[in-house]
């Protein structure tokens, strides 16, 4: 367990000197923001919002980990700002943060970002394959899940470590697109969080922004329920072929399998 902590950007294990400090300041910066409250009152809303849009998904009894990133990691915090988030696993949610204002200002939407993920994949949902699982549906889930924290926190709901010209930029997008296909687990660093995460584990890059997954995933669900598809809540078990088949000629884009 230790040893996954370390691997999720947890902060690090000791008991003096200024990294003590600097952890305690953390947790206090946590408790001042009432971050467990705000959590759980986010979750309770997220709940009903997803009951409401898709009354058939199953909402899992949930246990969830609020833990402090590590503030020496650099690749933790600036790369990703704070942020570490893992909701995929039904049932559980992790969020490993460094409480930065911008981290306290979105911890609701954080919340609900993870809270969407868990019930996409738990039972009688998407179903998630390490071998088998694409680049798409988690490109789909992360835009799925970023729009769903968007329709309950407005602009917060967006994941911050995410350039705005990331959003905007099509070749970005059109790279994305063309990996979309690409399945097993091991090569989603690179096409859904950047090249520098990528290295980060020891992936390949493919010449990607951070976020660059997330930026896309926002535009394909975005197109896709633009074109009649209702909302992120609503959509929650939805395939991501159903999806990208439906978004991509909205976006000007060909399909994957002509």
């Amino acid at each position: 367990m230790a040893e996954v902590h370390r691997q999720n950007f947890g902060f690090p294990f000791v008991d003096s000197g200024d990294s003590a400090e600097l952890i305690r300041e953390g947790l206090d910066a946590l408790i001042e923001a009432d971050a467990w409250q705000r959590i759980e009152t986010a979750l309770a809303r997220g709940i009903e919002a997803l009951e409401t849009g898709d009354p058939g998904a199953m909402v899992p009894d949930l246990k969830v980990l609020l833990v402090l990133g590590d503030p020496g990691n650099e690749h933790f915090m600036n790369e990703v700002q704070g942020l570490s988030g893992f909701g995929g696993i039904s049932g559980y949610i992790v969020l490993t943060l460094w409480p930065t204002p911008r981290v306290l200002q979105r911890l609701e939407a954080i919340a609900v970002h993870e809270l969407h993920h868990n019930v996409r994949y738990s039972p009688g949902g998407v179903v998630w394959d390490p071998a088998t699982v694409t680049v798409g549906e988690h490109v789909v889930s992360e835009g799925l899940a970023d729009l769903f924290a968007a329709e309950l926190y407005g602009e917060a709901g967006y994941t911050h470590f995410v350039a705005a010209d990331t959003y905007l930029d099509e070749d970005v997008l059109a790279k994305v697109v063309t990996g979309l296909d690409v399945a097993g687990m091991q090569d989603f660093a690179a096409w859904v969080l950047g090249d520098a995460t990528a290295r980060q584990f020891g992936s390949e890059p493919v010449g990607l922004p951070t976020g660059a997954g997330y930026a896309a995933g926002v535009r394909l669900v975005g197109a896709c329920l633009d074109a009649g598809g209702g909302t992120a809540a609503a959509n929650v078990r939805r395939p991501a072929v159903d999806i990208i088949e439906t978004a991509l000629p909205c976006l000007g884009l060909k399909p994957l399998n002509p």
